[in-house]
């Protein structure tokens, strides 16, 4: 699973910290193909009016495919725990 994860995040899939809806699947993809969030999200649904249930599919595969982004901690900032 660390290998895909790790191609997916030289290809710049990855799933932003910021500007989650719910996974951050359709910002992932609209960031890496030079898309506004709003329209990723968009051209999601319209897809999803022409080809139905797709999305239903391919939406958690790439929830759980695409990794989270990274964010750099320093030293004296501890990671945010849940």
């Amino acid at each position: 699973m660390n290998a895909v994860h790790d191609t997916m995040a030289r290809q710049g899939l990855v799933r932003p910290r910021d500007g989650r809806m719910v996974g951050g699947v359709c910002a992932g993809l609209g960031r890496r193909f030079g898309l506004d969030p709003w329209i990723a999200r968009l051209l999601f649904v319209l897809i999803l009016f022409v080809i139905p249930g797709s999305q239903i599919l391919v939406y958690p595969i790439l929830w759980v495919l695409m990794p989270s982004e990274q964010t750099e901690f320093s030293a004296t900032t501890p990671p945010a725990t849940w």
